[in-house]
């Protein structure tokens, strides 16, 4: 077992590890709202996996595709194993890097297997990212991964059900525009259609292609 277990009230250490201001300097995490939490108890190595006691539930997530379709998350992903991500086209840095490595690491299934997951990217910033524009970058990333975007409320709730963490973008002093959001992948299971392990900005291509096939059978890596 290459994870370790973390309890709710320690998920907030991860969620506020897992902050990215994108197109600012970062410094946006201290107004985040975060309260400080229990530290994690048997750490692990920061490019690993997390499961959690309590997995979460998916949210009731209904969206607009690239295809400007209605996506309903919960129907569409049912009874597969499926990466969540919340993210920015525009972002410099993790965004495109998180969903590269999950691209690679995905080209190592099987062509069954690819059939069978699930990679949703869910936008942060909803005015910017229009259908047409998420489609045209999500292409470049994964060909096979689904990318929504709709009402930042909308989105914004559904990420704090899952204890992710985002604000909408604004015009800094610079006149950059700053996303912050976090940077967490959620993992459900395919058996019960819940998140049962976080990844974080630190988790690696090779652990991805790792744990993907155990995920795929309804397994933690």
């Amino acid at each position: 077992m290459h994870l370790r277990k973390i309890t709710l009230t320690a998920l907030a250490l991860v969620t506020a590890a897992a902050l990215a201001g994108c197109g600012g300097d970062g410094e946006d995490t201290a107004d985040a709202g975060q309260s400080p939490a229990a530290q994690v108890e048997g750490g692990t190595a920061p490019d690993e996996g997390t499961v959690l006691d309590t997995p979460f539930d998916k949210p009731d997530l209904v969206l607009t595709d690239t295809n400007g379709e209605s996506y309903d998350f919960a129907e569409q992903t049912a009874g597969h194993a499926t990466l969540l991500y919340f993210g920015y086209t525009n972002c410099p840095d993790v965004c495109p890097l998180t969903m590269s490595n999950i691209a690679t690491a995905a080209r190592s299934l099987t062509a069954e297997q690819r059939a069978d997951l699930r990679v949703v990217f869910v936008t942060t910033d909803p005015e910017r990212d229009t259908p047409e524009s998420l489609g045209a970058w999500l292409r470049a990333q994964g060909p096979d991964f689904t990318g929504l975007t709709g009402d930042f409320d909308t989105i914004q709730a559904a990420a704090r059900s899952l204890g992710v963490y985002i604000e909408p973008s604004y015009t800094d002093d610079n006149g950059d525009i700053v996303s912050t959001h976090g940077t967490q992948v959620l993992a459900f299971l395919p058996t019960d259609d819940k998140a049962h392990v976080v990844y974080t900005e630190g988790v690696t291509q090779e652990t991805f292609a790792r744990d993907l096939p155990r995920l795929l059978e309804g397994e933690l890596p």
